[in-house]
């Protein structure tokens, strides 16, 4: 079994062979033990000690930005939402259409809460 560490990539290692190989280089100025390090930790310290400087990666932004604001309606709105709703259903029913009727069921149970918390 003879396989070399230096030709494995970093990220590819376990967390054990990267702390044998942290141990090699000086680490007097960590403010934290080897074995107390964390792989990506680990992974920088080995990178800076090998003089290996990748570009940073900017974070990935959990944003959402694209995502609309939803306005808050009045209970009138609301309640006239309903009403087209309960409409839509009753057509629903009469086309037999149960999926549909399912949906605008939970649509307008919804809406009702809603007008309950606007109150």
């Amino acid at each position: 079994m003879s396989h070399h560490k230096e030709e494995k990539p970093l990220e590819k290692m376990t967390v054990p062979e990267l702390k044998e190989l942290a141990l090699t280089f000086p680490h007097d100025h960590l403010e934290k033990a080897v074995h107390d390090l964390h792989k990506d930790e680990l992974l920088a310290f080995i990178k800076q000690a090998q003089g290996i400087h990748e570009p940073s990666v900017a974070k990935k932004k959990t944003g959402r930005a694209h995502l609309k604001v939803k306005k808050r309606l009045s209970k009138s709105e609301l309640k006239s939402r309903i009403v087209t709703l309960r409409d839509a259903r009753q057509a629903a029913r009469q086309a037999r259409d149960r999926k549909m009727t399912a949906r605008l069921r939970r649509r307008i149970s919804r809406l009702k809460k809603q007008t309950r918390k606007s109150a």
